[in-house]
């Protein structure tokens, strides 16, 4: 199973851009995910596909936040961006797995700050 990342259940993304920050002790992270051209705003079914979440899946299980927020432009749907909040090391540490399963699956890359 491939990594993948899901806003609307059944409609696989790409995240356009991923920025990840942790506090200096490791206790806390955030994640954030950048969709520009989300495929559950696109196409026959923008309209009915109902956002509820950021699902994380992969062959570990999956991930959930409910922290989603939509951008509009003149009333148009234009993108969407998700915050992903990682408490401690072994959540640290499954979230890694995940992104690093999840960029091999989509041809992404790390770029350090």
């Amino acid at each position: 199973m491939t990594a993948k990342i899901q806003l609307s259940r059944g409609i696989d993304e790409q995240a356009t851009d991923v920025k990840i920050t942790r506090s200096k002790d490791g206790d806390t992270s955030v994640a954030v995910f950048i969709f520009d051209v989300p495929n559950c705003m696109t196409g026959e079914t923008a309209g009915s596909n109902e956002i509820l979440g950021m699902y994380m899946i992969d062959e570990e299980g999956e991930m959930i936040t409910r922290n989603v927020n939509a951008k509009f432009i003149n009333g148009k749907a234009s993108g969407i961006e998700a915050i992903h909040k990682i408490d401690g090391e072994v959540e640290w540490e499954r979230f890694l797995r995940f992104m690093n399963r999840y960029a091999e699956s989509n041809g992404m890359g790390l770029n350090k700050a």
